[in-house]
């Protein structure tokens, strides 16, 4: 071979080897990992089994419920599912499989304890009771407490259900709440507790109770679900505020820390603004009706400045 078709050839192997898609080299460096997974056990988990597991809701609507074909929709799922694609992207994985796991208001918490769930973003409240037990995540939505009745119904504040029966779902700030509210005032409410919010309204559409005490956007939820939506009002002075939060673990400051990062980034985005209005000013499964909620401004104010922190 020419002395000039040899040296050409030696000078193209560097280029050659630097072009897109041809095999690295054995031994060549691998990707750099990210600095937080020396702070997380969960991310460390993932990024070996390229799985995680994601805890949702059945039946709150609009944060995270069973569509018609039991997919899981919702304003909260939509925003876990923007965390893992960021989880995704930080661990540098081709993909992540997401394994979901139904939890109610009862088992929630126990499960993020044992591993069971890795992430839950539904309609779980930020309080410092539960901070003992699980962290939050910066709040994605703040609500009030209220009741749902008939429109004709003679009943505006909690006092007049003083006689009458009201339901809660079980394991819920809403049931503490009512029940402590009852014991302080004669304990004249008959109090029954349901499995979650879509036995719960069943209880009320059926008429063996009164009114239903939960957070304002899921009675508009609720309502939304209703065989005839315009029969049902909400009303009653708010027992409380309360900010919802994705809950994870405790003592996963490098998990935590992706978490936050991701959902503040699509606060400030105006993502998180554009995902509400898909879910709370638009048609929404299962019947298409629009639940007609403009953000408040206590909303938008979270969007402004991302917190985790608890209200009560």
């Amino acid at each position: 071979m020419p002395c000039r078709l040899v040296s050409l050839l030696i000078l193209a192997l560097p280029l050659l080897a630097l072009q897109p898609g041809r095999a690295q080299a054995a031994g060549s460096p691998e990707r750099a990992a990210s600095p937080l997974l020396d702070q997380s056990e969960t991310l460390r988990r993932i990024a070996a089994t390229g799985t995680i597991n994601l805890g949702h809701r059945e039946s709150s609507v609009p944060f995270s419920y069973y569509d018609a074909r039991r997919q899981v929709v919702g304003y909260s799922q939509d925003l876990m599912l923007k965390v893992v694609d960021g989880i995704r992207q930080e661990l540098k994985l081709p993909a992540i499989t997401q394994r979901l796991v139904p939890v109610t208001s009862q088992n929630r918490m126990s499960l993020v304890q044992n591993g069971t769930v890795d992430l839950e973003c539904g309609s779980t409240s930020n309080t410092l009771a539960r901070q003992k037990h699980v962290a939050f995540s910066v709040s994605i939505f703040i609500v009030s407490t209220r009741m749902l009745v008939r429109r004709d119904a003679p009943l505006q504040e909690f006092a007049d259900l003083a006689g009458r029966r009201a339901v809660v779902t079980a394991g819920t700030t809403s049931e503490r709440l009512l029940r402590a509210w009852n014991e302080t005032h004669g304990g004249r409410i008959q109090l029954l507790s349901a499995r979650d919010h879509g036995e719960a309204f069943q209880s009320l559409e059926t008429g063996k109770v009164d009114a239903l005490m939960l957070d304002d956007a899921l009675l508009l939820g609720e309502r939304a679900k209703a065989a005839q939506p315009e029969d049902w009002r909400l009303t009653g002075t708010p027992m409380s505020s309360e900010v919802y939060g994705c809950m994870l673990r405790r003592d996963d400051p490098g998990f935590k820390a992706l978490v936050d990062r991701e959902l503040s980034r699509l606060m400030h985005s105006g993502e998180a603004l554009k995902i509400y209005q898909r879910w709370f000013q638009r048609p929404i499964p299962p019947k298409g009706l629009n639940l007609n909620w403009p953000p408040t401004e206590a909303l938008l104010q979270l969007y402004r400045q991302p917190s985790d922190r608890a209200l009560q």
